[in-house]
């Protein structure tokens, strides 16, 4: 039943409390846990009619149950002390959890208090009468992490410099002659391994946008026709925002990496049809199972071959996208260009994945000086 203005009663909301306890019906024994678990249920009905992915709805709703555990306490008795010792206690552990991984688990909590003590879904009122208590907010400014991008990226994470990104391709692609000339069958997923970490690097993709990548996501880009049928790519399994699933996205082949296109089509015309796999999955990298190559496979080559290059841990292969990103804004290219290409929301997330030589810097501030100089020149 709708209001006179059109806006849906409370009882229509997803989430709102169920008819069954506004009878009466938990004045029986343990009727604590009967409402813990309609609240669950309620809040699980909202998420969904909000469209999140059932894996993010599954992981929050066991937050609450492990966080109830920790209290000993139920929602309507929950304090900000109760968050405050969760979280002290996860981050004092002999392994703690990463700051984004508490960040989170604060938001999902902060999420469910804002679904129990929204008056629209009749739970205040109802603990009250039921439990002379009510549930309310208990995650703040003040006692949870901050929300910035200022440390979404370890401190060690950085990009490949250019002789470091060439030393390790040069090692890759001589890994693949010499188990080619001593004829193991390995050169063929070292050559399909070579050519993903350049397609990677090439086009800024995250380690699950190019493993997902398939056979029919390339075409062309009408206003540059010379790359054919690889001016362009579509990535289906970009990162989505919190819990909303993946989301798609255009990238562009751009002139600084005409090689790319070489490589893939070479790749999607020859190269590929070499494992005897490849008419099984439409993956463009299959594994030599038939099936799609996993994010830890790829990892674990990349980090054999980062090793045997000698190159120093913290390059992930993950680096290779913020290669991407600092050796386009080095040769010039809009921000605003490059942050779409990456797929990235905000500029100050693009940011976070620059950094820039020395030689670019003084560059920049050389040109600068002359501009000031040309400026005094024409005032004087």
């Amino acid at each position: 039943m709708a209001s006179r203005s059109g806006v849906p009663m409370a009882e229509e909301l997803p989430g709102f409390i169920p008819r069954v306890l506004q009878r009466g019906d938990v004045s029986l024994l343990r009727a604590d846990e009967a409402v813990l678990t309609a609240m669950v249920d309620g809040w699980r009905a909202q998420m969904l009619a909000r469209g999140l992915a059932t894996s993010t709805i599954t992981a929050r709703c066991s937050l609450i149950g492990r966080f109830v555990e920790f209290t000993n306490e139920y929602p309507w008795r929950w304090r900000p002390l109760d968050l405050d010792q969760f979280l002290a206690d996860l981050r004092s552990r002999e392994t703690p959890i990463e700051l984004s991984t508490l960040r989170s688990y604060s938001n999902a909590i902060s999420m469910f208090c804002s679904y129990v003590s929204d008056s629209r879904y009749g739970w205040v009122p109802f603990c009250e009468k039921q439990f002379g208590d009510v549930p309310s907010q208990i995650c703040f400014e003040w006692n949870t992490p901050r929300h910035s991008t200022d440390d979404a990226v370890p401190t060690k994470r950085r990009a490949f410099t250019k002789t470091e990104l060439q030393h390790f391709f040069d090692v890759v692609d001589d890994f693949v002659d010499e188990q080619h000339r001593a004829g193991s069958k390995r050169w063929l997923t070292a050559l399909r391994d070579s050519i993903a970490f350049k397609v990677g690097y090439a086009y800024g993709l995250r380690r699950r946008e190019l493993v997902m990548l398939d056979l029919t996501d390339f075409g062309p880009n009408p206003h540059v026709p010379r790359y054919g049928d690889y001016g362009a790519m579509t990535v289906r399994w970009a990162k989505g925002t919190t819990g909303s699933g993946p989301r798609r996205r255009t990238v562009l082949t751009v002139p600084e990496f005409p090689w790319a296109v070489e490589l893939l089509q070479y790749w999607c015309t020859e190269g590929r049809q070499l494992l005897r796999t490849a008419d099984r999955s439409p993956a463009l990298w299959p594994s030599e199972r038939g099936s799609r190559l996993t994010i830890n496979a790829l990892g674990r080559s990349f980090t054999a071959l980062r090793a045997r290059a000698g190159l120093p841990p913290e390059l992930k292969l993950h680096c290779l996208r913020h290669s991407y990103t600092t050796h386009l804004l080095e040769a010039g290219y809009d921000p605003l260009f490059v942050q779409q290409q990456l797929g990235h929301s905000y500029a100050s997330t693009t940011a976070l994945y620059t950094s820039v030589g020395s030689d670019f810097k003084q560059r920049v501030v050389q040109q600068m000086i002359a501009r000031r100089l040309r400026m005094e020149e024409a005032d004087g």
